[in-house]
């Protein structure tokens, strides 16, 4: 089968091309992929090239297919799996397989897998890993969307604390404590936001930070005060490049105490300072954002760590069981629409993933069936003036907050 895609050969050096596919062997599995968010892990990726933890020495001569955060139809399913999963099945995977300790992981290392493509072959790893995930909610996007959620939900469940004089650890967040979200106006602290106010286990009063008002008024009107009170949570959102002294006005909103959870989501040793300084006994620090800087530091104040049993950890990407419980709550529910600003067709992936830092707004989907250039949603108005199919698109996106929605992915996918 000929499938279209984009490919990685090097450094800089991204292709989108049409090939054959191989013949599906019997433990593999043939799908269509329908929807793939791009990830600033495949711009540092594309940037890094080889010199890339998870892309193959060959790629100059074995190009592999770019994109993890991706979801679509089973085609046709290898006598070896026809037991656990059937044709038309919608779909979803994590791409952290850690197959025999391995860090290869489609949308990286793989050939004839990745989310950037019309048609891909699955190879026997992600199914015996148990990394193939079924997807039963509506759409394709929110699927698309559940890698990055289950990164955060991998974040939250990392942290720990435990009790003075104890050396047993309690994991995840304190239950109605005070989380703090640095530089948390972006994709992924919107991620974090959204599963903080939707989980069970919830903060008391969580603190979003930023430093660009467009960023913080978008999180407020996604998630405002009063829908955060009616959920038991007490949120408040604060532009730090506004503040003379950051870390005191952050302390004040505890009342001096300091925060049990602090999240830090931009890799600026300003905003690790921050965190470090206005995180309180027994907390948590983690350091969320991934740097491409290999000897990239901050400093940590050591006194605190020793005197108030400061915690420090780092996540990189979630587990299978994060990104189950990533789809189990977008099937009863969570919406992440608030995460997408942008909609492009394949076409679109080259130049959205190679510029991606500079591109302002959120997630960027991609729609691998589809040719457009990448449209962020809320200029569909200006583009339907002379375009029937974006002035649809803005009518129903402005009856949806102004987001994306299954609606308006139904009739993208019927009509373009």
């Amino acid at each position: 089968m000929k499938t279209k895609a984009v490919r990685i050969y090097g450094k800089n050096d991204l292709r989108m091309e049409e090939f054959d596919l191989p013949a599906m062997k019997d433990d593999e599995i043939l799908a269509k992929v329908v929807s793939d968010s791009i990830c600033m892990s495949t711009y540092k990726a594309a940037k890094q090239g080889i010199a890339h933890k998870r892309i193959p020495d060959d790629v100059a001569k074995n190009p592999t297919i770019i994109g993890h955060e991706f979801s679509g139809e089973l085609v046709d399913v290898g006598k070896k799996w026809a037991g656990q999963f059937k044709s038309g099945q919608k779909f979803s995977i994590q791409p952290a397989l850690n197959y025999n300790g391995s860090l290869d992981a489609p949308g990286y290392s793989f050939r004839w897998v990745g989310g950037d493509a019309t048609y891909v072959i699955l190879p026997n790893e992600v199914m015996e890993m148990e990394c193939l995930l079924e997807y039963k909610g509506p759409g394709y996007f929110p699927a698309s969307l559940s890698e990055p959620l289950s990164c955060v939900i991998g974040a939250f469940h990392a942290n720990y604390h435990q009790k003075t004089g104890s050396y047993v650890h309690k994991m995840d967040i304190v239950e109605g404590g005070n989380m703090a979200i640095l530089a948390g106006a972006g994709p992924m602290g919107l991620a974090a936001i959204n599963y903080a106010l939707y989980r069970e286990r919830k903060p008391g009063k969580m603190v979003i930070t930023d430093v660009d008002n467009s960023r913080l008024e978008r999180a407020r009107h996604l998630f405002s005060e009063e829908e955060a009170i009616k959920k038991g949570v007490l949120i408040k959102y604060v532009n730090t490049a506004s503040l003379k002294n950051p870390v005191e006005e952050l302390l004040k909103l505890t009342n001096g105490r300091g925060y049990d959870d602090v999240f830090i989501f931009a890799p600026v040793p300003q905003v690790i300072e921050q965190g470090d300084a206005i995180l309180g006994r027994n907390g948590c620090l983690n350091f969320f954002a991934g740097p491409e800087d290999k000897q990239f530091n901050a400093n940590i104040n050591f006194y605190n760590v020793h005197y108030s049993s400061a915690h420090i950890v780092g996540t990189s990407g979630g587990n299978k069981n994060d990104m189950k419980e990533a789809l189990m709550l977008m099937e009863q529910g969570l919406n992440p629409a608030g995460l997408v600003t942008h909609i492009g067709g394949l076409d679109a992936v080259i130049d959205t993933t190679l510029n991606l830092p500079s591109i302002p707004g959120g997630k960027k989907l991609i729609y691998t069936h589809i040719s457009m250039p990448l449209i962020a949603i809320n200029s569909f108005s200006e583009k339907g003036i002379s375009n029937p199919l974006f002035k649809k698109l803005a009518e129903i996106t402005e009856n949806n907050r102004g987001l994306w929605s299954t609606e308006a992915e139904e009739y993208l996918l019927e009509n373009s």
